[in-house]
């Protein structure tokens, strides 16, 4: 699967995830069914972390510059965002070329991102099972932690 691929493939599944998370808070408010909000937020929540994981590998390996994937990760705190962002990178030509496996002659090249950038693409399928493991690590630790607390009432 292409970098292009990859990001537009996790950029609509975070869209659509949203669609879920709205939903089940419209449910949950509107009709008392608090369960849609854990399933829709649990599922959006995942996805969520698995899309800035996607964002980063596919912005180090196209050369994004920092700001670039800072947006791309910020895109995903907007309902609906990483689409349009996505559409955006595919019409400035972004998204093009495939996926960088050896070392050029880019100064770039040589940094910690692009080594381990090239570790990951080494061993995909060990790299997949990592990247796996630590979005539900960081999923679960979110999890126990809980959702934020809105402060008492002053008064």
């Amino acid at each position: 699967m292409s970098p292009k691929r990859l990001y537009r493939a996790f950029a609509i599944a975070e869209a659509i995830t949203w669609t879920l998370l709205i939903a089940g808070m419209i449910l949950k408010y509107g009709f008392g069914l608090d369960l849609a909000v854990t399933i829709g937020g649990g599922i959006h929540g995942f996805v969520f972390l698995a899309y800035a994981v996607i964002a980063v590998v596919v912005g180090v390996n196209q050369r994004w510059n920092v700001g670039r994937i800072a947006f791309a990760l910020l895109t995903a705190v907007v309902p609906y965002a990483t689409v349009p962002f996505e559409l955006w990178l595919v019409r400035k030509g972004h998204l093009e070329g495939g996926w960088r496996r050896e070392a050029g002659d880019h100064p770039d090249d040589g940094s910690f991102a692009n080594r381990v950038l090239r570790l990951v693409l080494a061993r995909p399928v060990l790299s997949v099972a990592v990247g796996v493991l630590a979005v539900a690590a960081a999923f679960t630790v979110l999890l126990v932690i809980g959702p934020p607390v809105p402060p008492p009432a002053a008064g």
